[in-house]
């Protein structure tokens, strides 16, 4: 994300936060008194974003849209006559963790 993306989205924080109509004019004001130069279309964009979008919501529920659980999927196995066998619950393999190499199974050390 841009400097400018960054100004701006602060900036409209700032503003629904303090309960003030979000508009480009408002949105470049807050930027330049932070010293942020910004292209001129950015807080137009992020005017039209408040516009059709609540912010609020938007600000709220931007984490809140986790991914779902995994879904395991077997493939079912052909049998004679068509039957298929019922699907075993899915086993978790446990990792085995890599051991570090010592410096003394190397044979020196870092500061010899």
């Amino acid at each position: 994300m841009s400097t400018a993306e960054l100004a701006c989205s602060y900036a409209a924080m700032i503003l629904q936060d303090d309960g003030i109509a979000v508009t480009a004019e408002k949105i470049a004001a807050l930027v330049k008194s932070a010293n942020v130069s910004v292209e001129s279309y950015w807080p137009g964009l992020f005017a039209k974003l408040a516009e059709k979008k609540n912010l609020e919501d938007l600000f709220l529920n931007a984490c809140a849209s986790g991914g779902s659980a995994p879904v395991a999927v077997t493939a079912s196995a052909g049998g004679a006559g068509g039957a298929t066998s019922a699907a075993a619950p899915a086993v978790e393999e446990k990792k085995e963790e890599a051991k570090e190499e010592s410096d003394d199974d190397m044979g020196f050390s870092l500061f010899d």
